[in-house]
């Protein structure tokens, strides 16, 4: 072993102990430091492919959307289907109302779907098995025009159950009323809920029969639309653009094609941008650490420059003093990130039991719930970003003992030997 290395851990570990207590206290700020941005960047990934996920089941990889309501539509999904690329299609017509349940009022977005193929674009019958209590739950087989299909937490807010019935008011009843005709609101019986497990959909989304959504919008035998689901080994935003461009080209069809990626890429760029954001403020700590470490390793030059003196008086170089607290803070650095990336993984393992212990303490369990839209917390392993932070971390560290090491290297040894 290298004699540099060897005091350099020598100084780390002092005979009879089993670290110096500065050189520990590095250690523990590195360590921390690597704890944290692990954490943070391994639960931001988890909420963005959550997101995600929520974002392609409730929107599906592709929607073809009319500029208008799109009354041929039967041919255009004929043609669609025939698409090597796409699994199974499906008509839609959404929008928003407002429902009433006694006077209790809410404005939820309805969808109304084809009940042949709804299921093959989207995973509505997980969303209906989801509902543990027997009485809400319910299959597709019970939607029909007469029933309606609620997201469970729409339901709380409605205050309905079993058997009630809700009155709905469409955007047409103020173009029968521009005409002096009085159009009633269309009751419903609610046959059952649905949970996707996101609180932005379970609050505020029902479902109903394509048929009844034609008549509320007064659509006709038109849809807004057309969702697809595409092949596993398929990328939804190269697919969307080769559908565009055929649509465009040959003119059948006044139609725009969006992925779920262009339709969300306002959101989706904010979730990546606050991953670095989050990753630029943890960086500050491990940042502190690394003062830390020169600040510790900085005292240790101070209190060994006799020693220095003498190991420059035997013939040791420059270099070779250097590199002496060079590596002692390269074994700092080192030891931080394996210990970090160990306390990360443990926390990250239970970090669903901390947080349901804490939130039943404080009784805010729905409120965690609300306020995040998922029922846990939850992550996303990356082995870029725990190399990203390793090899960040060991950078910050190997620079932070470059001072020291270079004024250990100028002593002069007359000067050191004569320190007191």
């Amino acid at each position: 072993m290298p004699w540099p290395l060897y005091l350099a851990l020598k100084q780390l570990f002092p005979t009879g102990r089993f670290f110096s207590f500065y050189s520990g206290l590095s250690i523990v700020g590195v360590t921390l430091g690597v704890m944290v941005l692990l954490i943070v960047q391994t639960v931001m990934n988890g909420f963005g492919d959550k997101i995600r996920e929520n974002i392609v089941a409730r929107d599906a990889d592709i929607r073809v959307i009319g500029n208008g309501i799109l009354y041929d539509w039967k041919p255009l999904l004929a043609e669609l289907e025939k698409r090597p690329e796409v699994l199974a299609a499906t008509p839609y017509a959404e929008g928003v109302v407002m429902m009433k349940n006694d006077n209790i009022p809410f404005m939820p977005f309805i969808r109304g779907i084809d009940l042949n193929r709804e299921s093959n674009v989207f995973p509505l019958d997980q969303f209906l098995d989801n509902v543990e209590i027997e009485e809400l739950s319910c299959t597709l087989d019970d939607l029909d025009d007469e029933t309606i299909i609620l997201g469970i937490d729409l339901a709380h807010s409605l205050q309905s159950g079993p058997g009630t019935t809700l009155e709905i008011f469409t955007p047409l009843m103020l173009e029968k009323a521009k005409r002096d005709e009085v159009l009633l609101p269309r009751e419903m019986e609610l046959a059952g809920l649905f949970q996707s497990g996101w609180y932005e959909v379970d609050s505020n989304s029902a479902i109903v029969t394509l048929r009844v959504m034609q008549e509320l919008y007064g659509l006709g035998s038109g849809v807004h639309g057309i969702a697809l689901k595409l092949n596993a080994d398929q990328n939804a935003e190269i697919v969307a653009r080769t559908l565009q461009r055929y649509f465009d080209k040959s003119g059948a069809h006044d139609v725009r094609v969006l992925s779920w990626l262009k339709k969300n890429e306002s959101f989706l760029f904010f979730l990546k941008m606050e991953k670095w954001v989050m990753f630029f403020i943890m960086i500050f700590i491990i940042l502190v650490a690394s003062f830390s470490i020169a600040v510790t390793l900085s005292v240790s030059v101070l209190r060994k420059t006799r020693e220095i003196g003498l190991l420059t008086a035997i013939g040791a170089r420059q270099s070779q003093v250097a590199s002496t607290f060079c590596l002692q803070s390269i074994a700092i650095g080192v030891m931080g990130v394996a210990l970090g990336i160990c306390g990360a993984l443990l926390a990250l393992h239970y970090r669903n039991i901390v947080v349901e212990s804490l939130l039943k303490l404080f009784n805010a369990q729905n409120s965690f719930y609300r306020l995040y839209g998922f029922e846990g917390i939850p992550a996303s392993y990356s082995v870029r970003d725990f190399v990203l932070v390793a090899i960040f971390t060991l950078i910050l560290t190997a620079v932070a003992g470059l001072l020291p090491a270079i004024r250990a290297a100028r002593l002069k040894p007359a000067e050191a030997l004569r320190s007191e």
